[in-house]
């Protein structure tokens, strides 16, 4: 059963509909519980009625046709007949007779019938081909059919019926769509305002109004966008204390490295460590960066791809194999792209060296991806290091980890992946990391491609 729901493509649409749908199923399942229930419940009155209106019938017609003269009762049945719709034909034993359908409510009225006119009478549906309803009765022993139009005996549904059960339908149907709208309006806000908030947004206030659920679900979200921008103002206050504070006696302490009287091996050592120091406090300022400070432009992703690895050419050790798709463009912050393709090279060179460990290989493609889920721009960075252990694939986009074993030999603050990972998500892309088929370290990021009329 649930996997036969789940097939069923409007359970997947949008609240509105679902609930749409739902409140109309409700609806013509309770009409039409309600319409057989009305049946069942007015059947036995409507076959009294019926049995009556037969009974009262024949009796006069039986009393007509006896105290009338003999010359007249052919008169007498053709008057019964246009006026009435009442036809009278003498029963033969030759009859071709078709007995009626059997239902609930023949069996109802022939019971009471037979009651009535004793257990003699008979009932067809046609007699000699000719289509009504007909009942045997007799005049001083002689046998007779009454023959009714079907319409009075058992009357078909007429266009009252039919309007007035389209326009309940008509009405009732739109109240469910009020419905739907009125449960739906304030989770789709919730939603809007919850999806604007994970793209580093500012959502506006929601109004707290409506059911008492509703409200107080409005109040805590307002409350948590409040705390959440008290957070960031105060983080913000924080980071730039920081880099005031720590770069003033670094800046100090690399001139007095430069100005000290000390062997050429110590000096580069300790400027090492001060460069090291300040690469780390960048990247604490590049992830702790809130997303209200960039503009995003139309970007040529693939020009600039080849810009950085224009740069990293001059790096002696590190080898760089592109195919990049000219052409590419994107929606995005120049400078934050900039600084993730930086991170991914700067990571495969601290991490993904071959297993000379003299030499790094990164290969990088770019191109467009119209298949399935994967459209967009795709991009691409591969390395031939030893790739990373499968428990700590989970883990590296996370803030401050760095992988085991010989992805850890060098010095960082497992600040790069987590800066990238944020960058694709700023810039509505996604990203994926793996470890190659046949060694390497391999990052993925696809971002939405902007068409041009």
């Amino acid at each position: 059963m649930r996997s036969y729901l789940n097939s069923l493509e409007w359970l997947r649409s949008g609240l509105f509909w679902r609930t749409f749908f739902m409140l109309a199923a409700l609806v013509m399942a309770s009409m039409t519980v309600w319409f057989l229930s009305f049946r069942t419940l007015e059947r036995y009155p409507r076959a009294q009625q019926v049995t009556t209106q037969i009974t009262s019938i024949v009796t006069i017609t039986r009393a007509a046709l006896t105290h009338s003269a003999p010359e007249r009762r052919k008169e007498l049945l053709l008057d019964l007949a246009n006026n009435e719709g009442i036809r009278i034909y003498t029963l033969n034993e030759g009859d071709k007779t078709e007995p009626p359908e059997s239902n609930a409510f023949f069996s109802e009225l022939s019971h009471l019938m037979t009651i009535q006119m004793g257990k003699e009478t008979r009932f067809a549906k046609s007699v000699n081909d000719i289509e009504g309803f007909w009942v045997s009765f007799d005049i001083e022993g002689d046998q007779y059919w009454l023959r009714l139009e079907e319409d009075r005996v058992d009357p078909p549904f007429t266009l009252p019926i039919i309007s007035w059960a389209s326009a309940t339908l008509i009405f009732t149907l739109l109240g469910a769509a009020v419905i739907s709208k009125l449960i739906n309006d304030p989770l789709s806000r919730l939603s809007n305002a919850a999806r604007l908030l994970a793209q580093g947004k500012q959502p506006q206030p929601l109004p707290e109004i409506g059911p008492k659920e509703i409200r107080e679900t409005n109040a805590s979200f307002n409350n948590m966008i409040e705390d959440l921008a008290r957070i960031e103002s105060d983080r913000t206050i924080i980071l730039a204390g920081i880099s005031h504070d720590l770069r003033t006696p670094l800046a100090r302490m690399q001139l007095e490295v430069e100005m000290a009287v000390l062997e050429d091996q110590a000096r580069l050592g300790m400027q090492s460590d001060l460069t090291q120091m300040d690469a780390i406090i960048s990247q604490f300022l590049d992830y702790a960066k809130p997303i209200d400070s960039l503009r995003f432009d139309l970007i040529d992703i693939s020009a600039l791809l080849e810009q950085v690895i224009q740069e990293y050419s001059r790096v002696n050790y590190l080898h760089i194999h592109s195919a990049i798709t000219p052409g590419q463009i994107i929606s995005g912050n120049i400078t934050e792209l900039r600084r993730m393709f930086s991170n991914l090279i700067e990571n495969a060179c601290r991490y993904g060296k071959n297993p000379d460990n003299l030499n790094t290989v990164v290969e990088i493609q770019c191109s467009l991806k119209n298949k399935g889920k994967k459209q967009g721009v795709l991009i691409s960075f591969r390395d031939y290091g030893e790739g990373a252990k499968s428990d700590d694939l989970t883990k590296l986009l996370k803030p401050f980890t760095r992988a085991d074993a010989s992805r850890s030999q060098a010095n960082g603050s497992g600040l790069g992946l987590a800066i990238v990972d944020r960058i694709v998500r700023r810039h509505r892309g996604r990203m994926r990391i793996y470890n190659h088929d046949y060694k390497g370290f391999v990052a993925v990021m696809i971002f939405p491609e902007i068409k041009f009329k």
